[in-house]
């Protein structure tokens, strides 16, 4: 005997949620179920604080990682983190500096 489950979730997510089964070829229900079922069997369940990465941004990590193999001379190289953080500090000083002073000048 089936029974209906009424669940409150955002409208773009049970659309994404729906799209994402149809180009798997199954129902949403069946995917719900699935998740159901797996949920009552193993008493867990997982939550990632960590979204996964999409295909296509790991391209282009990958690509500019190729890049950055092909031409370390455009690339500057760091000893230790703090080396880093003092140059972003650097960075982000002289940008806030440039701001302030377009302002005054505006």
């Amino acid at each position: 005997m089936n029974t209906t489950l009424t669940i409150k979730t955002p409208k773009k997510l049970r659309d994404d949620a729906k799209r994402t089964a149809a180009e798997l070829g199954i129902p949403l229900t069946t995917v719900m179920n699935a998740m159901l079922k797996q949920f009552v069997r193993e008493q867990t369940i997982t939550v990632s604080a960590y979204p996964k990465i999409k295909p296509e941004k790991l391209r282009e990590w990958e690509k500019a990682s190729d890049h950055m193999d092909k031409h370390p001379e455009k690339y500057k190289a760091y000893s230790d983190i703090d080396e880093l953080f003092a140059h972003w500090d650097k960075v982000r000083t002289k940008k806030n500096t440039r701001t302030i002073t377009k302002r005054i000048g505006a």
